[in-house]
């Protein structure tokens, strides 16, 4: 132990800075990038804990939330891949698919018609706030305008407002433009001062500085939806994106005819294969709409002097440009071949039982699946005889399909080769791909030292072999025959399915209206299991506490907890 204060410092390049010497040629651009089978992936968010970073995404499916790596935002430091789970690989070779270049512009779009720019002069003073995340390039866009401004030989200010000095912190540029500099009299935007706010987060563009300098008489607001996630993701995975609450608020600030709201991100990644562009397209969208005083050519202008990635902030810029002319007809030519390789989410509770059944065959086999729908008609006959609608019935055909479908080594394997995760990777990258898995195989995993838990290993692409191999070899499953069925994990998880069901045919017995909610969130307890190895153990133990303090609830006559307030 030393006396007195010690300072550790950690010295590292910024995670922003890395992408921006990367983009500029500075420093190497590693040819690999993470990727997550989201099938395998279990959602417990070992990966956010482990890597604290933002560019692992929620993504929610039919089968729950799990995770995804924002490619534009990724800085490859591949921290993320130590969390305790098989659904991570690594791809070399490989580079993020871009729609756009596939895409040939429409003939009703190729031209771009100048729109009527506000007027400067007679003292007015065009107003403008960028809002949004540090390391997306709110600075540059401000920075763009004014120069623009600048090679018109027309007068501007700008102020750059920083929160957290870290990527993904908020980040305010304040620019005013004028014919002379004496029309200015301060730099910052004052209440309700600002014409055009461009919401390129809209989290900051929800926030207290963001609303003051609005004006329903005055300001027009562009925003984009896309949720950037923050903060408080990597420590509680089951956050939920606040969308209604922000739209609301900004709503009630600029008024209902003056807001526009589009996923500027999912289209510039998609066109350009970079979000990044996403601003630079929402500058393009308010410039055609007639809200920015300097010319186009001013800001590609001034897109070109800036250096870094020219053509692809060009492309941007003009695409924006062409969403405002017709937003459907550049969305439907982004998010062509975008669609989920899965379908979309089941419309009825009988869909979900056949799709769910249809996993359990491939997951085990046809018997195995009949004993999963005779559960779930049970409960719906139950219900039927309440007159209680399918909640119940919802719930158990949702848990008793998680519990029964578990991710042991033959179904890890069967979800890599079954070519749904191929057909992924296909669709989300260009370039001979070569894939590494990052696995802790029950038998060669060691353990680390320090932490005492199982280490993870790469193996190259000689694994799709073995993968496939293992998927065949799941008739073992259960059997005096399986290599894997004598562990901890695997007792354990054959344990939770006899479980639920004995649970179930106790909620059944003593069903009635009055308990039908409380029926229904011992039901949901499996919700709460999710992971793998010590991961799953620790969410097992607590769900098993959760269920306990439920059951004694249900057998002392106890209703559902009420709803909290929001």
């Amino acid at each position: 132990e030393v006396r007195g204060v010690s300072v550790l410092i950690y010295d590292q390049t910024c995670a922003a800075e890395k992408r921006r010497r990367r983009k500029r040629g500075a420093m190497a651009d590693p040819d690999r990038r993470a990727f997550i089978n989201h099938r395998v992936c279990e959602g417990c968010g070992d990966c956010n804990a482990k890597s604290n970073c933002l560019s692992v995404l929620p993504l929610d499916t039919e089968y729950g939330r799990k995770r995804r790596i924002d490619q534009s935002a990724c800085n490859k430091d591949f921290s993320c891949v130590e969390g305790f789970c098989p659904s991570f690989v690594t791809v070399q070779g490989a580079a993020p698919r871009r729609g756009g270049a596939r895409v040939e512009v429409p003939a009703g779009l190729a031209a771009l018609p100048e729109p009527e720019r506000p007027r400067l002069g007679d003292g007015r003073v065009f107003s403008m706030l960028v809002a949004g995340v540090g390391g997306t390039g709110v600075v540059t866009i401000g920075a763009l305008v004014t120069m623009a401004a600048h090679l018109e030989g027309i007068a501007f200010s700008t102020v750059d407002q920083f929160g957290m000095a870290q990527k993904g912190g908020a980040v305010t540029s304040h620019v005013r433009i004028a014919a002379h500099p004496d029309d200015m009299r301060a730099i910052r935007l004052n209440a309700g001062a600002a014409d055009l706010v461009l919401g390129c987060d809209s989290l900051v563009a929800s926030g207290d500085l963001a609303l003051n300098v609005m004006h329903p008489e005055r300001t027009r607001i562009i925003v984009n939806t896309h949720e950037q996630i923050t903060g408080q993701f990597t420590r509680n995975p089951d956050l939920r994106f606040p969308t209604d609450s922000i739209v609301g608020r900004i709503r009630g600030a600029a008024g209902d005819g003056n807001l526009q709201l589009l996923d500027a991100t999912r289209i510039a990644t998609r066109l350009l294969g970079d979000a990044i562009g996403s601003n630079l397209f929402l500058l393009g969208f308010a410039y055609q709409r007639g809200l920015v005083p300097v010319s186009g050519t001013a800001i590609e202008r001034a897109i070109e002097l800036n250096g870094v990635a020219v053509e692809m902030n060009r492309e941007a810029f003009r695409w924006g440009r062409r969403a405002a002319r017709d937003l459907k007809a550049v969305e439907g030519l982004a998010l062509k071949g975008d669609e989920s390789l899965e379908g979309a989410a089941p419309a009825s509770l009988d869909e979900l039982v056949e799709r769910r059944a249809a996993d359990l065959t491939a997951h085990q086999n046809a018997a195995w699946a009949s004993r999963y729908r005779s559960l779930v008609e049970r409960v719906r006959d139950a219900e039927r005889a309440l007159g209680a609608g399918e909640a119940l019935s919802d719930a158990v055909a949702r848990y008793a399909y998680k519990l029964m479908a578990y991710k042991d080594e033959y179904e890890v394997a069967r979800l890599y080769t079954d070519g749904a995760f191929r057909e992924r990777l296909a669709a989300s990258f260009e370039g001979d791909l070569r894939v590494t898995f990052h696995l802790a195989p029950p038998v060669l995993a060691r353990r680390d030292p320090v932490t005492g838990e199982p280490r993870k290993r790469t193996f190259g692409p000689w694994m799709w072999r073995a993968l496939g191999l293992l998927a065949k070899l799941r008739f073992l499953r259960g059997t005096p025959f399986d290599p894997f069925g004598r562990t901890a994990e695997r007792r354990m998880e054959r344990r939770l399915i006899e479980e639920y069901f004995e649970t179930v045919e106790e909620l059944l017995d003593g069903l009635r209206p009055g308990n039908l909610g409380l029926a229904v969130e011992i039901a949901s307890v499996p919700e709460q299991i999710r992971g793998y190895g010590h991961i799953k153990q620790r969410n097992v133990a607590e769900a098993e506490a959760a269920k306990t303090a439920l059951i004694e609830r249900w057998r002392t006559g106890g209703e559902a907890a009420p709803a909290r307030a929001a």
